[in-house]
């Protein structure tokens, strides 16, 4: 098999540990003729653009704590394979179009987000938010009041059809849902082989459904076309989960129809990151929170390591690589 010349690990050893562990480490150790870890940690900009221009790797391992790149990249990088998601505090969309070889975690993470999504399900139909307040802070106890929903055959909407919404689909399988989606890329053919519906119609999805999962991906045709009158079609006692983007949704109009306490709505990710601490999402009792944290647990983050170790060997082996990072996926991402 062909060797790359050299790699650069510019990993955090808590990045390390969690998406390299062994075998996967040993592995990627063993890959090139010359192998360089640089920890990142204590770097500043310009030593970074020092240090990686003294290796003048082929190949450039990166993650989270891994510096900017410098707008002249060493002359021998040819690739940059990403362990996380967006790469654009990384490198410039100048890098992609002068030919850099970018890679990031791709679909490995998709069982995870759609994990997150049947958990912020689970948690609004069972109202954990308003029980963790009432045992919590008011000391207080179930009445004959209360209620609590479940998930067993409940008609279930799903706004985009990606890699995680049809990880999601296997999970609600035991549940018995009837589930409905509205993507572009739904046609017959495609809902009858993954046994769900298709709703021709964004409005007809949220109407339609009790359980509505936003996972369409944030492009100009969708920033913020999840309106308030779209909103508003989820029938009182529905649920709202976004694990998505929040830029397709009108945050302003949703934080008005929670306040009304009619659904129960479930967050992941936000318009605006870190949540403000004076966001009105934060006091509702129908609301679960959670930030943006539905991808890789720190015991999955392995399954992005293993990914890019995949595309690792198949750069060796001079096979097409998979999730690469194009000039519109970068333009898209956020």
């Amino acid at each position: 098999m062909p060797h790359p010349a050299s790699i650069l690990l510019t990993l955090t050893p808590s990045e390390q540990r969690e998406f390299l562990p062994e075998p996967f480490f040993k592995a990627v150790r063993s890959l090139p003729t010359h192998f360089e870890y640089l920890d990142p940690t204590n770097l500043n900009p310009a030593e970074f653009q020092r240090a990686i221009a003294q290796c003048n790797p082929e190949i450039l391992i990166a993650c989270w704590g891994t510096p900017a790149l410098p707008a002249q990249l060493p002359p021998n990088l040819r690739y940059v394979s990403y362990l996380a998601g967006s790469i654009k505090h990384l490198l410039t969309r100048e890098h992609i179009v002068s030919g850099l070889q970018v890679t990031n975690w791709g679909h490995s993470i998709s069982r995870t987000v759609a994990e997150m999504a049947l958990l912020h399900i689970l948690a609004c139909l069972r109202r954990t938010t308003h029980w963790t307040l009432v045992m919590h802070q008011a000391n207080g106890w179930k009445n004959n009041e209360s209620e609590t929903g479940s998930l067993f055959g409940r008609r279930v909407g799903i706004h985009g059809f990606g890699p995680v919404a049809r990880e999601l689909l296997k999970l609600l399988q035991p549940f018995g849902c009837a589930v409905t989606v509205h993507a572009p890329d739904i046609n017959a053919t495609t809902a009858a082989r993954y046994g769900i519906s298709a709703a021709t119609a964004l409005s007809d999805l949220f109407a339609d459904n009790e359980i509505i999962v936003e996972l369409a991906p944030l492009i100009p045709a969708t920033t913020g076309i999840v309106t308030e009158k779209i909103l508003r079609l989820i029938r009182p006692g529905g649920v709202f989960v976004n694990v998505g983007r929040g830029a397709v949704v009108d945050e302003t109009a949703l934080l008005r129809i929670a306040i009304e306490g009619k659904i129960s709505v479930g967050l992941d990710v936000f318009s605006q990151e870190p949540l403000p601490a004076d966001s009105g999402f934060r006091r509702l009792p129908n609301v679960t929170l959670t930030p943006h944290m539905a991808g890789p647990t720190n015991d999955r983050k392995c399954d992005a390591g293993e990914f890019a170790l995949n595309n690792l060997l198949a750069y060796a082996a001079d096979r097409p690589l998979q999730a690469i990072i194009t000039p519109n996926i970068y333009d898209a991402s956020s």
